[in-house]
């Protein structure tokens, strides 16, 4: 893969890739990798914004197939992002690399409400901004919420940490035969119907022509081997670009 040219990605990184390998919850040592390699990347001159998930502690689309009310299950789940959140954002702080947070999801006791002005300011003087809470409304996923900020921000890429190295036709996990992609278009996602973000996100993100490079969280160091060309991914661009 060619070196990415981009300085001002915002990475989207799913809870469970806090996990480890355990099944619930954050794991120290996958932490600590995990805002090592944010550090390094960050160290280099790029300016840094990231989105963190909930699904290693809480789902809202699980919890509302138990019963319990959508909108409070969806509320749940942003609340487990904060919980995620802090816990990057204060890793990130003790290792030395500056980094602040905001949340979609106004909790005032535990960090500041999302400032989009105040949030440009961080990225400007060289912190790692971590974005927690969701949008803040229920019904909106984080990859919707990582499209969004990043719109917001003024970011050049969506990077999206996943299980795989990119995006395939299929789940290669179970399908032995699943094609694997090295680029595509906004248009090829939608019509396929590619699981590789929601479509409100795929939708944001092509509108506000925002390439998505999806890649592995798996190997030590992958994000910032992602960014140097150093590691297998597939990029999602506008038709302009294929």
């Amino acid at each position: 893969m060619a070196h990415l040219p981009f300085t001002r990605p915002l990475i989207k990184i799913s809870g469970e890739a806090l996990m480890g390998g355990g099944h619930y919850g954050i794991d120290p040592q996958a932490l600590d990798a995990i805002a090592r390699d944010i550090a390094e990347v960050a160290k280099s001159g790029k300016r840094i914004a990231l989105v963190v998930g909930g699904g290693n502690i809480y789902r809202g689309l699980a919890g509302s197939a138990k019963g319990i009310d959508r909108v409070k299950a969806d509320f749940m789940g942003m609340l487990a992002t904060v919980m995620n959140g802090v816990a990057l954002q204060q890793t990130l702080v003790r290792i030395g690399q500056p980094a602040t947070i905001y949340s979609g999801l106004p909790v005032p006791t535990i960090c500041a409400t999302f400032s989009r002005d105040e949030a440009l300011a961080d990225l400007e003087a060289g912190k790692v901004v971590v974005l927690a809470g969701g949008t803040g409304n229920p019904y909106f996923t984080t990859d919707t919420t990582a499209a969004l900020r990043a719109a917001e921000l003024d970011c050049d890429s969506l990077l999206k940490a996943t299980q795989v190295d990119g995006i395939y036709s299929a789940d290669p996990k179970k399908d032995p035969h699943a094609e694997r992609y090295d680029r595509l278009t906004f248009s090829d996602v939608l019509a396929r119907d590619l699981k590789v973000m929601d479509a409100a996100a795929i939708a944001l993100a092509r509108d506000n022509a925002i390439p998505v490079v999806v890649f592995s969280l798996h190997e030590q160091g992958a994000i910032g081997k992602v960014m140097r060309g150093e590691a297998l991914c597939s990029v999602v661009g506008t038709d302009a670009d294929a």
